[in-house]
């Protein structure tokens, strides 16, 4: 009977356009959406959605500020100090042009080169011109176009990083030259290999939270193999290159470790804890390490000096770049302490040995910082440390992987570095006259001077 009444059910549904098939779907409905119910939250579970976070784009846009201020005028006044008053304004054109140049470079290629995708050393072309981003293109809970600018501030201080190195002999057309084509081969693979999922480094583990390698001691390296291609300063070791102004330096340090709260902080990529860990650790690293350089120059020379509290805190900074959210407070003080220290002997001790006319001393104190740095990084992340690895972490193995990679960036900085400098001398020359030189690369360069009678 009940056989008959559903044939009759169907018969009269499929003359009014019904199939028995979508009758037996209808039927089974309640069925299958009880079975949708009961897996929708595991696959949620699995898979949670993406929404942009106001608080995390807040602080990312905050934090896209404060390395701007870092850089610009924070590196510019640090390094514009340390010059001669007759090579100010050269030191504070190059780092602003180049802050400049950078970030359109970034926009065209040097994002997409580094963030899409790509193989284990570059990106691809997938976004060149950052095609395809929008509004509301999202890169994890902040809008895409947010997450570009961050990182092209990180790639625009790199490359004016190494001004310090070869400051007051070099060509301005030299300066630009040499950082598209570094920016290009050095920074934008290295940033690859490091950060990207499909980077050869980040694959393989590689710690670097801000920058160690990715920033410092490839920016570092760059200026060393810089230092010795131009060579000396005329009058280097037989008249005093003494700073012009340290009020400006001092300033200068001043803006950079207020900047780099952005730089280590803002790496967390969103207003959450990890950002809470880098910014305490990037004060208590800085301190240390600027108590650490003052009570190490204090025993070597008998007095603590400014340029040395200066001096310290940039070390300390760098050194707690990579590590500023991996490790605990306690063992950022440790870590600034050590950089202060070793950094001190990077530009004083290293800095002989190497022989080389590092203006500022962009390796001593970035090189050497970033690789102290990047090797404590792997000691004090263990749990047991206080850091924020699980019980199973192996200092050990970490070490040999993080060695790796500053093996890798140096080896990638300083070929690129050399092969552009002999670029760059071949088509435009890299250093200036001798008797623009002795004059001051203000006039000779640029026809104006920061300071009337001053030199």
């Amino acid at each position: 009977m009940m056989k008959k009444l559903i044939a009759t059910l169907a018969l009269g549904l499929a003359a009014l356009g019904f199939s028995a098939a979508a009758f037996a779907q209808a039927a089974s409905a309640p069925e299958a959406a009880a079975a949708a119910a009961a897996t929708a939250p595991a696959e949620a579970a699995s898979a949670p959605e993406v929404v942009l976070s106001t608080g995390d784009t807040a602080w990312m846009l905050s934090s896209t500020m404060l390395v701007i201020l870092m850089t610009i005028p924070g590196l510019a006044l640090f390094y514009g100090g340390l010059a001669r008053a007759k090579n100010m304004l050269s030191v504070l054109v190059q780092v602003f042009t180049i802050f400049s140049l950078i970030t359109i470079l970034w926009a065209i290629y040097g994002y997409s080169l580094t963030f899409a995708g790509g193989g284990p050393i570059f990106g691809s072309f997938e976004k060149l011109f950052l095609k395809g981003i929008t509004p509301d293109t999202l890169s994890g809970s902040i809008p895409e176009y947010v997450f570009v600018a961050f990182q092209a501030t990180f790639a625009a201080i790199t490359c004016a990083l190494i001004v310090g190195s070869y400051a007051e002999r070099i060509k301005f057309a030299g300066v630009l030259l040499f950082s598209v084509i570094w920016f290009t081969f050095s920074y934008v693979p290295i940033a690859h290999m490091v950060w990207a999922s499909d980077g050869w480094l980040f694959k393989d583990g590689a710690l670097d939270f801000a920058g160690g390698t990715v920033v410092h001691i490839n920016a570092g390296v760059a200026g060393l193999v810089g230092a010795y291609v131009l060579g000396k300063r005329t009058g280097y070791g037989k008249e005093a290159f003494t700073p012009h102004s340290l009020t400006l330096t001092m300033v200068g340090a001043s803006l950079l470790w207020v900047g780099w709260f952005g730089f280590n902080a803002g790496s967390a990529l969103g207003a959450n804890g990890a950002a809470g860990l880098a910014f305490i650790n990037t004060i208590l690293a800085t301190g240390a390490a600027t108590l650490s350089w003052l009570g190490g120059e204090a025993l070597h020379k008998g007095k603590a000096s400014m340029l040395g509290a200066a001096s310290g805190a940039v070390a300390g900074l760098v050194a707690v770049t990579p590590a500023a959210g991996f490790v605990g407070p306690m063992g950022s003080i440790v870590l600034g302490l050590i950089a202060g220290l070793v950094c001190l002997w990077g530009v004083n001790g290293l800095k002989k040995m190497l022989g080389a006319d590092d203006s500022f001393d962009v390796f001593g104190v970035h090189g050497v910082g970033g690789i102290v740095g990047a090797l404590l990084t792997a000691v004090f992340a263990a749990g047991s440390l206080g850091g924020v690895k699980a019980d199973d972490y192996a200092i050990g193995a970490q070490l040999l992987i993080q060695v790796k990679g500053i093996l890798t960036t140096i080896v990638v900085s300083a070929v690129v570095a050399f092969v552009a400098y002999k670029i760059v001398d071949l088509v435009i020359g890299l250093r200036v006259p001798e008797d623009e030189e002795r004059e001051g690369l203000d006039i000779t360069s640029h026809g104006e001077t920061a300071y009337h009678g001053l030199r």
